[in-house]
């Protein structure tokens, strides 16, 4: 019994343990504040509508579960963009504007370059998409490396600027004038399916959800695996001890933005490539998933493949909140709740501090130490 017992706090006593107890703690309070929001807004229905945001992944069975993957993929490839670029010391805020960038890369690619066979186009969209939002990471990138401008100031100029020249390339190229957007990309150019669509029928689904787990599955190998991701690593933990021991900071810095960008604009290929006539709007409002990409990557503690996990869960959420309308509740309620859910994401980081706290506490007491 005594093993048991000690097995189990040795459990609790790891880093990867506490990273799920608060990422638990935190969708939990998320959760809860949720609740708090329907009785108020709703109370004749909190209780019907509490219960399809928790089980609405499966309300229709494999259709729900398809548009779960569905919704994920865009914020998993954001936050992981957020993630790998923090594990290199980084806070890559600018995930909005590499996004749109890729995005308009991906639909311009589909729609004007017509000479590549449609079997094929969506694997050069994505490509194009993800060198796109590599390129304009890479800007805040280089004014970091060699003239230490802040990364936070430099990348939200960009998302604007970002945002901005998207607008006036989608007026230029690809604008449809019959509703103020771009052309959608059709579905024979779009990511193919390779069958998803049998094992979730009705949904949205494609091969993108493949692609974006891929991925992550390669930044966790890169990071953690490979001498180049212990580099880059070492460049953001501590840039001098890095320097002394014969790294390139400069280069560290400038490769950690470039793959972080890359990583957004494949998110923002994925989402408008999928063949469900998503457009380009040309209004002047940076993307939801740029910015959610965020709360993702710390929900997942900025791993790689917690980012896999903690995408899946805000995929999910958003489809129980979508069904949340069948009860008549108001489409604001639910956004204010999923937003909620979300960026109580946000607390893992203080919650964990607090467990590291109360550890260290304890073990000054047991030391005979005083408080």
């Amino acid at each position: 019994m005594n093993s048991f017992k000690n097995k189990v706090v040795s459990l609790f006593k790891k880093e990867g343990s506490k990273s799920v107890i608060s990422s638990l703690v935190a969708i939990g309070m998320g959760l809860i504040f949720g609740l708090i929001i329907i009785l108020i807004a709703n109370p004749g229905d909190a209780l019907s509508g509490f219960k399809l945001l928790l089980t609405g992944g499966f309300y229709k069975g494999a259709k729900s579960l398809g548009q779960v993957f569905y919704l994920a993929v865009p914020i998993m490839m954001t936050g992981l963009s957020v993630a790998f670029a923090f594990k290199c010391g980084e806070f890559n805020i600018g995930t909005p504007g590499q996004y749109i960038v890729g995005a308009f890369t991906a639909v311009f690619v589909a729609l004007k370059c017509t000479f590549i066979p449609d079997s094929i186009l969506w694997i050069f969209c994505i490509l194009a998409a993800g060198l796109a939002g590599a390129l304009w990471a890479v800007i805040p990138g280089v004014l970091k490396a060699f003239k230490n401008v802040n990364v936070v100031i430099s990348c939200i100029m960009c998302n604007y600027i970002g945002m901005l020249l998207v607008i006036e390339g989608i007026k230029a190229t690809i604008y449809n004038p019959t509703g103020a957007e771009s052309y959608a990309v059709p579905a024979s150019k779009a990511i193919p399916t390779f069958g998803l669509d049998v094992l979730f029928p009705e949904s949205h689904i494609n091969f993108g959800i493949v692609i974006a787990i891929g991925l992550c599955v390669l930044a966790y190998i890169i990071m953690n695996k490979t001498t180049f991701g212990y580099e880059l690593k070492a460049c953001g933990y501590n840039s001098d001890a890095a320097k002394y021991a014969g790294m390139n900071e400069k280069k560290c810095i400038i490769l950690s933005m470039a793959i972080a960008g890359f990583f957004a604009g494949v998110g923002g290929a994925i989402a408008y490539m999928s063949g469900t006539g998503k457009t380009l709007p040309i209004s002047e409002v940076l993307p939801n998933e740029g910015f959610n990409g965020i709360p993702v990557a710390l929900l997942g503690f900025n791993n790689p493949i917690g980012v896999v996990f903690a995408a899946l869960f805000i995929g999910y959420i958003n489809v129980g909140g979508n069904y949340m309308q069948s009860l008549n509740i108001a489409i604001e309620v639910i956004d204010i709740i999923v937003a909620a859910i979300i960026y109580f994401s946000s607390f893992t980081l203080l919650i964990k501090m607090f467990l590291n706290k109360r550890k260290s506490k304890k073990v000054r007491i047991e030391e005979g130490g005083h408080e």
